[in-house]
This record gives C-alpha cells, structure tokens and sequence, in this order.
C-alpha cells in the first residue's frame, strides 16, 4: 500500500530561473511496508526539468492503483514520469535498507563504509559585482569549502571572465573553480570563454550551450577546461550523451532522472564511459535531498557534488541528517535514508 501526502516548503531567498521566480518547492511524500519495514520518499517536481505538479499527482495515484508488495516493478514501470518515480523507488529503496538494517548507500551498491562526501557551493552575487563575488567566495573558502561554483552567462563573456578572475585573484590557486553557464552561450562565446578560462585553472564549464547542441558540446572538448552537462540530462538520455562523447563530467540529478536507482546505475554508466559523474539536487526537500546523499555516497572518489542546499530552505519535512561541515556533507549510518524522526 502507498500513502501519498501533499507539501510545500518555503525557500529562504526566491530563486531565479529560466521558468521564471521560484520561492516555494511543493511536492508529495511518499510512505509504503516492504518486507517488514517502512521507507519513505519525496517527490518534487520541477519546471523544465521533470513532469508538472498535476502530471506527478496523477502518475503516483495511478502507481498507487497498481502497486502490491509484490508488484512493485509493474508500479515503477507504469512511471514514465521522473519525479513521480523518484519518489517511489526512493521509499522502495529506503524501505528495503531499512529491513536490512543497512544504510541506503550500502544497500543500493556496494560493501564500503563512506561517512562524508565533499561538496561545492555557489557563489551567487549580482553578474556586474566582481568584487562582491570575491568577498562572498573569500567567506566560502573561511567556511571550509574548496570548490566553488560561479554562475555566468548574464552578460557577455569579458564579463564572466572578470568575475571567474576576481574570484580566483581573491582565494589562490588551491581552490577548485567550476563555472555554469545554462545554456546561455553561443558556440563562439564559449569558445572565448573556454579559453580564457583555462588561464583561471577552471575546472569545468557546466553546460556552455543549449541542450541541442550535443555535437556543439563534443567539439568544445578539446579546449583547455572540461565540459559537464546538467540541463542536457532532461532532454537526453545518458547512454546517447555518452554515445556521441559530448561530455567530460555529468550532473546526475535524482529527481530528474527518476529515483537513486537510476543514478547509481548512470554513474556506473559514466565510470565505464572515462566520465566523471556528480550528483547534485533540484533544491529538494530534505528526503530527496539525503536520497541524493546516500547515491553520491555509492560513487568511489567522487568529485564535489551540489548536496549543499538545504540552507536555501527557510522550512523543511524534518531535521536534516546530513550537515554540512567544512566542505563535506555527512553520510548517514542508520538504517535507511537515517532519519531519527520520521518526516
């Protein structure tokens, strides 16, 4: 049996999209017995990236119709739509760690321990400020982190380079510097920026072009920094962007995706392809924010992930079992997702 729960949380500061201002994230719990125990998703669908708020009520009702302890892959088949299935298989998943009294990364791959997996935060200030942007990445660096991640693409190249270079003036070169465009570039824009770039010892341009210019993102893989696609993996599926070597680095996103199954096998996916893959969020809530967690703890030697969003929220579903400290997020050990209270 499934149990379905509607809610919204609040974010602390509206956030700015290609859909247009985002101030809340509304979604479904979902809670469902398996072999003896109880696991709990979230789904939470988001504009341009997943099916709509009404499509994901719809599917999980549909899935709720069908769904049996017994089966479970009928229901999870029936779900062509992502952030409805994410929060199916997450609760499926939690639910089966649970009655293994095994934490959800150990039971979705693998036999090591993983306690922390490091992660990046965005430097987000005006596009004109390149002092502002230095100031905020200087305080990043004093909380611990050493990766940080600009947000380019607002105005024109020699712009975005000027703010990439204040920052790096600003924390040296020990700290790793990640760019994100959006898809706002031309083809020659990002080659101009790519080259000036790689002087700045960036580490990657996330998403230089739209997502149709998988063949465009190929050839920018010869420049001097490397290409990650994130906006790319709603329009495309991994096995294509792999098969046409468009990318050096993929952001894997549960949500958009389809649930931690997915990603775990997608990362495994990118390993054997030589690509390196990071999970991030979609600004969830705090059970698909720790379901994220958990796949990027399945990752051996993963680079810095995007987990570090729980502050962008002003409420939550529950205290988050996975803080941050330092530049690294806290892997649960407890059975399940580790909640100590169930949300």
């Amino acid at each position: 049996m499934i149990e379905i729960e509607q809610f919204t949380v609040q974010l602390r500061s509206p956030l700015e999209t290609a859909q247009g201002r985002i101030a809340e994230r509304s979604g479904f719990l979902i809670t469902l017995e398996h072999s003896g125990a109880t696991g709990v998703g979230e789904a939470t669908p988001l504009a341009g990236w997943t099916e709509s708020f009404e499509e994901c009520r719809e599917a999980l009702e549909r899935a709720q119709q069908v769904a049996t302890e017994l089966d479970w892959g009928v229901a999870l088949a029936k779900l062509d739509a992502p952030a409805a299935r994410h929060g199916l298989s997450l609760a499926l998943a939690e639910a089966r760690a649970r009655a293994a009294e095994q934490p959800l990364y150990r039971s979705l791959d693998g036999d090591r321990t993983v306690t922390r997996v490091p992660v990046n935060t965005t430097i987000g200030t005006r596009a004109d400020d390149p002092d502002a942007a230095a100031r905020l990445a200087e305080a990043a660096v004093q909380a611990g982190y050493d990766c940080l991640k600009l947000k380019v693409g607002a105005l024109g190249v020699e712009e975005d380079v000027e703010r990439v270079r204040a920052v790096r003036n600003a924390v040296g070169d020990g700290i790793t510097l990640r760019v994100d465009a959006n898809g706002a570039w031309r083809p020659d824009q990002a080659e101009r920026a790519l080259a000036a770039l790689g002087e700045l010892d960036v580490e990657y341009v996330e998403q230089p072009l739209s997502t149709a210019e998988l063949s465009a993102h190929a050839r920018l893989r010869d420049s001097p920094v490397d290409i990650a696609l994130d906006e790319s993996l709603a329009a495309h599926d991994v096995e294509h962007i792999i098969d046409v070597e468009a990318a050096d680095v993929l952001v894997l996103k549960p949500m958009v995706l389809g649930g931690p199954d997915r990603t775990v096998e997608a990362a495994c996916q990118c390993r054997d392809a030589g690509i390196d893959p990071v999970v991030t969020t979609t600004f969830d809530a705090a059970v698909a924010r720790t379901g994220a967690v958990h796949a990027a703890a399945t990752i051996p030697d993963v680079r810095p992930c995007g987990l570090a969003t729980g502050d962008r929220l002003g409420s939550d579903l529950a205290p988050d079992p996975a803080p941050v400290s330092d530049g690294w997020i806290t892997v649960p050990q407890e059975p399940g997702l580790g909640f100590a209270d169930r949300p």
